[in-house]
């Protein structure tokens, strides 16, 4: 009898990369016998689905009720990258129960704060890390953080999170989108971001650039926020939106219309400092965008700029704008939809 195989994390909404990430590699792999634990703002209903309304007090009964001896793929963050006192339980269960527990790692962000942490969480982290069966990441720094600095002694692979998706074929918006975004397309210059109203997502480094090509070409040009509203700082988010009537801002957008919505765009700007792999930034170049993006996660074929350098971030986005940008856009977008489809049959073969 084969292995039971599960896939364990957020599905959307909220619209962030991990969530988008399990939605995908499910959806391809659920003909496969893929079963789905999940959580998330909006219940999820299948056969091979079980969803969590409160996913810390649900998944020990659930694990215990079909757990035993299945392969457990886990995009959470809860029990590594931020652990939590469920940590031992789980670490209890899989020996009891003898599941597998192949950690799929997407947070850049891990290394940095993990030298912050406190006493009792390093020990969390200790104790979850020594435990898990096999560490799938999504880029060669975190395999190497896990190899060299953490030393640890299971099997690491490098899958990147980039899978083939859906595109959002055409490009008609429902009414509501339509209306929410009439200011944004009448701008003769778009450009649009993704992230969430925290520092390190650079909202208010792309606001900053655009209003200085604003300023200095004379040009009407428009920002669009899409707001994964997975976490925000709320005095944040309004330093980023005061004084800028022309900054537009969608929570939640289904994957399919961040597709449309970007080939209403003229640029993308990918702010985000600690990116592991960067999913958005493809997409855009799916969607035929010229893609300004920070030195982090994937870069080919991007317009660069340090995190934080509003100066280089302005230069780089009025070259987009310009149309004088370097990359080849179409021959990018071919690559990476090939990269894709390799990423998929080395995930599949690593769950099953």
């Amino acid at each position: 009898m084969s292995k039971k195989v599960v896939l364990l994390g957020p599905y959307p909404p909220p619209h962030g990369g991990v969530s988008i990430y399990v939605k995908t590699l499910f959806e391809h792999l659920k003909a496969r016998g893929l079963r789905l634990w999940t959580y998330g703002d909006r219940e999820v209903r299948g056969p091979q689905v079980r969803f969590m309304k409160e996913k810390r007090r649900e998944l020990v009964p659930l694990i215990l009720r079909e757990g035993r001896g299945a392969r457990v793929a886990d995009c959470t963050h809860f029990l590594l990258e931020y652990p939590s006192a469920l940590v031992p339980a789980w670490l209890t269960l899989k020996r009891l129960l003898g599941f597998e527990w192949v950690k799929i790692l997407h947070d850049g962000s891990l290394p940095s704060r993990h030298a912050a942490f406190k006493p009792a969480r390093r020990t969390l982290f200790r104790l979850a890390a020594g435990g898990v069966t096999e560490f799938v990441v999504v880029s060669e720094e975190l395999a190497r953080w896990l190899r060299e600095e953490l030393r640890v002694t299971q099997p690491v692979s490098v899958v990147k999170s980039l899978l083939p998706v859906a595109r959002g074929e055409g490009d008609g918006l429902s009414a509501e989108l339509e209306a929410a975004t009439a200011d944004y397309t009448r701008r003769a210059r778009r450009v649009c971001s993704v992230g969430a109203f925290l520092p390190e997502y650079g909202f208010l480094h792309a606001a900053r650039a655009v209003e200085r090509l604003r300023r200095e070409t004379g040009e009407d040009v428009g920002l669009l926020l899409l707001d994964g509203d997975f976490a925000a700082d709320a005095a944040y988010r309004e330093e980023v939106l005061r004084g800028r009537g022309w900054v537009t801002v969608l929570k939640n957008v289904a994957h399919a219309d961040v597709f449309r919505l970007m080939r209403r765009s003229h640029a993308f700007v990918r702010g985000f400092g600690p990116e592991s792999y960067g999913l958005s930034r493809v997409e855009a170049i799916w969607a035929g965008l010229p893609v300004v993006a920070t030195r982090a996660g994937e870069t080919r074929g991007m317009l660069l700029y340090d995190f934080g350098d509003v100066d280089e971030l302005a230069r780089q986005l009025k070259r987009a704008l310009s149309g004088g940008h370097a990359p080849a856009t179409a021959e990018w977008a071919d690559r990476y939809t090939r990269e894709a489809e390799e990423n998929l049959k080395a995930i599949t073969a690593k769950l099953f």
